[in-house]
């Protein structure tokens, strides 16, 4: 039998915290064994199971040393700063981490790929299943079409979300730009306004939607003479990105180095 996988979650007050308290339970596979928020947090010294009824007796607290000293893999959706001072302290205590923090700059992500050198991660815009599943259709569609077929991403989040546009909006950009052959840096497009001339072709255009309570909703528009196709992915729960972040984490367990996303932990990468 194999052998419990301990998480500690950081950011357990959040709406993705909650979510994954609430599957943990539900899965034999893994136990929570700390649960974390910032030091200003109001929850501090709280029982959890105030958020959700099955992590009853696990008290939220702000000390990461303590939590990862009876942790195998740390589950971080908090900010990119304070998601990179988790993962110093998961290189002090050897426990790997899954990353579902977006809005990292490209300093934050190469002292991500640093700490891999020397660690087990799992890095990914979204944890979902369907999107990754989403996010292979994009890159072949992609490749099929090529440069003749316009490309846009729409994406509409809650209007909590802090960055834009979305990680995971970001990812499928960069997917089919890549699958096209191109550099993504070169050719995507995040701001129309007044006289803009003519479309380029290969741009990839971006257009974001901030507004009430939507979790997340993503649609790839490749569109070409006389017809146009669209790859979307809706979210109507949170539910299955724990279940992605949870899948993530039981990955790692016989991995010591490396990054890995979502595509190598459903073996479509």
């Amino acid at each position: 039998m194999a052998p419990v996988t301990r998480l500690a979650i950081a950011g357990a007050t959040g709406r993705m915290g909650r979510a994954l308290l609430a599957a943990a339970a539900l899965d034999t596979k893994v136990k929570v064994t700390a649960v974390l928020e910032h030091a200003a947090s109001e929850s501090l010294g709280h029982d959890a199971g105030d958020l959700v009824a099955s992590a009853k007796g696990l008290l939220i607290g702000a000390d990461i040393d303590a939590a990862l000293s009876i942790a195998d893999v740390l589950i971080d959706f908090t900010r990119p700063e304070g998601t990179l001072a988790h993962l110093a302290a998961c290189q002090r205590h050897g426990v790997k981490a899954v990353i579902g923090t977006t809005g990292f700059g490209d300093d934050g992500k190469q002292l991500i790929s640093t700490y891999a050198q020397s660690n087990a991660i799992v890095f990914a815009p979204n944890m979902s299943i369907g999107v990754n599943v989403t996010m292979k259709l994009v890159e072949l569609a992609a490749k099929s079409l090529g440069t003749d077929y316009d490309i846009e991403v729409f994406e509409a989040h809650h209007k909590m979300k802090i960055d834009a546009p979305s990680g995971t909006a970001l990812k499928l950009g960069e997917l089919a730009a890549v699958a096209r052959g191109q550099r993504f840096s070169e050719v995507g497009v995040y701001d129309r306004h007044g006289v803009t001339g003519a479309r380029k072709q290969g741009d990839i255009g971006f257009s974001v939607v901030r507004a009430g309570d939507i979790i997340g909703d993503h649609t790839v528009f490749f569109a070409g003479a006389g017809e146009r196709i669209e790859i979307t992915h809706k979210s109507s729960s949170r539910e299955n990105y724990a279940e992605g972040a949870l899948r993530a984490a039981k990955f790692l367990a016989d991995k010591k180095v490396g990054l890995f996303d979502m595509q190598h932990v459903l073996g479509l990468g």
